[in-house]
């Protein structure tokens, strides 16, 4: 799949997330990149930024907080279109899980790591 169909598949994923999970996020920006700096095939996203429960620290004027899907572990872990969907989801929602301060602990307890 190339970059821009991936692209739409993310936007409508976060599109179809319940409205109670994204309408607190606040200063946070999307953005789908093919790979971790690093080069690996591991990390299927990143929440790059200060959790919601951390923000008494956060100033005016800081750039947004970026949640980062990576596209090419995303193609290299699913089999086919479906699968790639789900995936892509829970990697939505374990980002912006983070955001809300929520750990991957606690995410792995709740089946979302």
């Amino acid at each position: 799949m190339d970059a821009e169909a991936f692209e739409a598949l993310v936007t409508s994923e976060l599109d179809a997330l319940p409205d109670e999970m994204v309408a607190g996020l606040d200063n946070v920006v999307f953005v789908v990149e093919d790979r971790p700096e690093d080069g690996s095939l591991d990390l299927l996203g990143l929440y790059d930024g200060l959790a919601l429960t951390e923000r008494d620290r956060y100033g005016m004027g800081d750039l947004p907080d970026r949640i980062i899907v990576y596209r090419e572990p995303h193609l290299d872990a699913c089999d086919d279109e479906d699968q790639l969907r789900d995936e892509v989801h829970t990697t939505l929602v374990h980002e912006i899980a983070h955001f809300y301060g929520i750990d991957d602990t606690r995410l792995h307890e709740l089946g979302w790591a």
